[in-house]
């Protein structure tokens, strides 16, 4: 009889420790929002910037648009030929099918950031705070929108004329 409650405490001993190992894999502590976005608070929220959030996750971010459709985020830079701002960033936004099987079409915001050169302007998108990303795709969808309805009330693209 010994021996068989010996087994049973084992048994116990092992699930309870493959559970508080569970927990602490799952549970991730928790943090002030509001303390991380105005600075106040620790720098212990790294995936709060986009370029945080690619740095701890290895990927981009994705996003439910305003519109319900899934997208991700890319980061661009484009010269400008203009000596006073050489180059800015923008975002680009890919919009996949539902079933992620491949990107139906992109977006993109307006020009974001600046900077005496590629790198300067690209580490500028990348400070950008996760809402304030979701807030610019927001903005690319009801640009979009609009777009498409000039076309269907007036009959004609506007990206022709």
């Amino acid at each position: 009889m010994k021996h068989e409650s010996e087994s049973g405490d084992l048994l116990k001993k092992l699930e309870e420790r493959a559970l508080e190992e569970a927990a602490g894999e799952v549970l991730e502590p928790e943090f002030d929002v509001r303390a991380a976005l105005d600075g106040s608070g620790d720098d212990s929220i790294p995936d709060i910037t986009l370029g945080g959030y690619i740095a701890q996750h290895d990927r981009p971010p994705a996003f439910t648009g305003s519109d319900g459709q899934p997208y991700t985020v890319g980061v661009d830079t484009e010269e400008t030929g203009d000596p006073a701002r050489p180059f800015v960033g923008f975002l680009v936004f890919l919009r996949w099918a539902g079933t992620g099987a491949g990107i139906m079409e992109h977006l993109e915001s307006g020009d974001l950031s600046s900077g005496a050169t590629a790198d300067e302007a690209m580490r500028a998108l990348l400070d950008l705070s996760l809402f304030e990303v979701k807030a610019e795709l927001d903005a690319a969808i009801e640009r979009r929108r609009k777009e498409l309805e000039d076309i269907d009330a007036e009959g004609r693209d506007p990206v022709d004329e």
